[in-house]
């Protein structure tokens, strides 16, 4: 059975509890790390497709600047395409899990002392710290084609989207420890992302002004995440006090707590 360090790192000699959820989380954060650093393929690939649209799709929008209600178009475009790389990279993130449970990791973390919030925390850093080079990656390019934004509507910008990481890496833990099963998980995650994806407006703005449907724009209405994307474009735009901006962080701290709570449960359901 495969082993791991948090079982020697929380406990003493006498095998009395001399840990903090802090240290355990950095425990397991550190070696996931490594794991990723030895095995980079997902951050590449999870950058991969956004930075093909901010290539293939951008210059498409340039001429639309004005008919899509933005002055300008990468600064409308590229939130979208963080938004998008923090839920489809960060809905991926279970998938190491499966293959840690399947191999005994899990199993050999259940008879540890270690916070089951814990477990869950420190995967999911590392999923953020994964998200959070991504997205400064995938910035500094969109400066090249024509982005322009503030510092502070950068860093506003990005945090939304690193707690919206959180999200939906805590959800796909907690989908990954439920279904146990890549074949399962898969289609599960693009039945899912995909609709996110059309509804949520990050390609292109689904409003009456774009000339949406109103069927579509209600639809559309119900999606946390399009309060979201348009809350970072309004970052970005340096419209701090907007009431999109003010939405989307309540609809991402909303869901951050919510997926958390329920990764965590999951854990301690799988450990129990």
């Amino acid at each position: 059975m495969t082993t791991t360090p948090t079982a020697s790192a929380v406990t003493t000699a006498t095998g009395k509890r001399r840990s903090s959820f802090w240290h355990d989380t950095f425990v397991i954060f550190r070696r996931q790390f490594r794991l990723a650093v030895r095995n980079p393929a997902w951050v590449i690939i999870g950058l991969l497709q956004p930075v093909l649209y901010l290539v293939l799709f951008g210059p498409l929008l340039e001429p639309l600047a004005g008919a899509i209600g933005a002055e300008n178009a990468y600064t409308f475009f590229v939130p979208g395409l963080l938004v998008q790389l923090g839920i489809f990279g960060a809905f991926f993130a279970g998938f190491s899990l499966i293959s840690e449970w399947r191999s005994g990791v899990v199993e050999a973390e259940r008879v540890t002392p270690a916070s089951r919030t814990a477990l869950l925390v420190g995967r999911v850093l590392r999923d953020v710290v994964q998200l959070f080079v991504q997205g400064v990656v995938l910035i500094v390019l969109s400066f090249a084609f024509g982005l322009r934004a503030s510092p502070g509507g950068l860093l506003l910008g990005l945090l939304i989207v690193v707690l919206l990481g959180v999200a939906c890496a805590s959800a796909s833990n907690a989908l990954a420890l439920t279904t146990k099963s890549e074949d399962v998980m898969a289609p599960l995650i693009n039945s899912i992302a995909l609709p996110v994806l059309l509804l949520s407006g990050i390609l292109l703005p689904i409003s009456a002004r774009s000339g949406a449907p109103d069927w579509l724009v209600t639809l559309s209405d119900f999606m946390p995440t399009k309060y979201i994307v348009n809350a970072v474009r309004d970052a970005f735009a340096s419209d701090f006090t907007t009431a999109n901006v003010l939405w989307g962080v309540l609809w991402t701290i909303g869901l951050t707590a919510l997926a958390v709570w329920a990764g965590t449960r999951t854990f301690r359901r799988e450990n129990s």
